[in-house]
């Protein structure tokens, strides 16, 4: 897969994505937090399906200099939230491994799992790996 990063004129940068999943266009609102620059996914589409999602999307960010990213859960495939087909564990490992800061926003409510719940607050107990309910928990 392959992202191509461009400068629009109120400065967003915008992403084009021509890969396997193809999600189109995606915006990439940049944030500053506590001196990192984070990177705010926005898209209608989904965009982490796999471990080469994952590592793309991280990959590129890090070359553009962020330090966090922040995604919606509603771009991240459904089959992340069922913790038995270890999709969240394959593609968080890549972010823990590389460094690089995950925030997930969503509503994790609609969830009935008590295992993935468990999985949330243990996560949101250190810094690498944070669920919130909206973004501004995270930009403050």
């Amino acid at each position: 897969m392959v992202l191509f990063f461009l400068w629009n004129k109120t400065n967003p940068l915008l992403v084009n994505n021509i890969g396997t999943n193809n999600p189109g266009n995606m915006q990439i609102n940049t944030h500053p937090i506590n001196g990192i620059k984070a990177a705010e996914i926005v898209s209608n589409e989904i965009i982490l399906t796999t471990i080469e999602d994952s590592l793309d999307l991280l990959g590129n960010l890090y070359y553009q200099g962020f330090d966090k990213i922040i995604i919606y859960e509603k771009n991240i495939t459904p089959e992340f939230f069922d913790l038995k087909t270890r999709i969240a564990g394959d593609i968080l490992q890549k972010f823990v491994q590389y460094q690089m800061s995950l925030v997930i926003v969503g509503d994790f409510s609609k969830f009935n799992s008590k295992s993935l719940h468990d999985f949330i607050f243990e996560s949101n107990k250190g810094k690498q790996i944070n669920f919130v309910s909206d973004l501004s928990e995270t930009i403050e």
